[in-house]
C-alpha cells in the first residue's frame, strides 16, 4: 500500500492512524503488532490476510476480543488494485453501513 499517501489520506479523513514506525514496532511479528492494536483499540489495515486471518481467528476462537482487521487484496494488476482514494472511500462506506467492526474482518474491495 502506498504508505505515506495513505496514512495522510487518513488521517485528513479523521481517522486515528498509527503506523508501526509510530508505535515503534519495524520489524516485529504480526502477533505484536496485532496485540499492539487491540490494546490500542485500532483496526488493522493490512495486505497479509493470510496472518491476520489466524491472528483473528486465534482471538475469537479463544474467546477474546479485538478492534477489527480490514484486508486489501492485489493481485498483482494495477488496474485492480485500491488506490489510497479507494481505500479510504471503501473505509468511509464501510463506517457508514454501520456493520460492526470490532471481532470482524472485512475485504475493503468489497466496499468500494
Amino acid at each position: 500500500m502506498a504508505g505515506g499517501i495513505l496514512v495522510t489520506m487518513l488521517r485528513n479523513a479523521h481517522h486515528a492512524v498509527s503506523v508501526p514506525v509510530d508505535a515503534e514496532l519495524i520489524g516485529v511479528t504480526d502477533p505484536r503488532q496485532f496485540a499492539h492494536a487491540i490494546q490500542s483499540n485500532l483496526v488493522i489495515v493490512t495486505q497479509d490476510r493470510d496472518d491476520f486471518r489466524d491472528l483473528h481467528d486465534l482471538v475469537v476462537t479463544a474467546g477474546g476480543a479485538h478492534p477489527g482487521v480490514l484486508f486489501v487484496c492485489h493481485d498483482n494488476d494495477p488496474t485492480h488494485d485500491m488506490t489510497p482514494r479507494g481505500i479510504v472511500t471503501a473505509i468511509g462506506k464501510l463506517e457508514a453501513s454501520g456493520v460492526p467492526l470490532a471481532n470482524h474482518v472485512y475485504f475493503l474491495n468489497q466496499w468500494r
